[in-house]
């Protein structure tokens, strides 16, 4: 591993447990100064700071009111934005309320699209911005039908984002996870369907939130200049 975010400073939602931790271990560990937001997990988030040094800050993305307070520790500049906090839950059609949809599409959706539009004064040229989808938005499952659609309307706002950015050189990009080990994935299915998930991949295991890290942090680094409005699917081989 080198050190190839040096003098970089990333922002990263959601960044205490899960692929979000993964995230933040791995950006600080090739380099970047990071801040992250925890909702509820102060704990985990204590613990990351003692780990990595990257500054925690509490948010709660089904209140805009919160989102000026995360970028405070990034006004000097930012170089990387990783949208990756998100709910899941899975509710038939015949059953959504309108608090679901609420819940789910500003947590998912809402939040991102202001977090992206409030990074970019502060972001510098050359830039990055990853948001975080997820595979279900290409294998619909019952059940979530608000999640694929938060996901799914993300992902198009990052193509036009792509487009809007690119003459500062700022990329844009999505990365779709596969079945991971999360403690979101364990919440929304059974055991069965996890040896399922695991079975259909090509790789034959569920992937790791180290695994999606090593993807994001991939179209984080200057490797990756060449690549905007894609989606990259960080799943073993799962979708196919």
């Amino acid at each position: 591993m080198t050190l190839s975010l040096t003098g970089k400073t990333a922002l990263v939602t959601g960044g205490s447990r899960g692929i979000g931790r993964a995230v933040v271990q791995r950006l600080a560990a090739d380099g970047a100064r990071v801040v992250f937001t925890y909702h509820s997990a102060e704990d985990a988030a204590r613990s990351l700071n003692a780990e990595t040094g990257a500054e925690a800050v509490r948010c709660d993305q089904a209140d805009l009111g919160t989102l000026p307070a995360i970028f405070e520790p990034v006004r000097d500049g930012l170089d990387i934005l990783v949208n990756n906090a998100a709910v899941a839950f899975a509710r038939p059609i015949a059953e959504i309320t309108p608090e679901d949809f609420d819940r789910i599409l500003t947590t998912n959706t809402k939040f991102p699209t202001f977090a992206l539009k409030a990074a970019i004064p502060l972001l510098r040229d050359g830039g990055r911005i990853i948001n975080i989808s997820s595979i279900n938005t290409a294998v619909p499952a019952p059940g979530g039908a608000l999640y694929s659609a938060s996901k799914a309307a993300l992902e198009q706002i990052t193509k036009i984002a792509a487009r809007e950015l690119g003459p500062r050189r700022i990329t844009v990009n999505t990365v779709s996870p596969g079945a991971t080990d999360t403690e979101m994935l364990r919440s929304v299915n059974t055991p069965e369907g996890l040896e399922q998930a695991a079975a259909v991949t090509a790789l034959q295991r569920l992937g790791t939130p180290a695994d999606v890290a090593a993807v994001i942090a991939f179209l984080a680094g200057p490797d990756s200049a060449w690549i905007t409005g894609g989606n990259l699917h960080a799943g073993g081989g799962f979708l196919i």
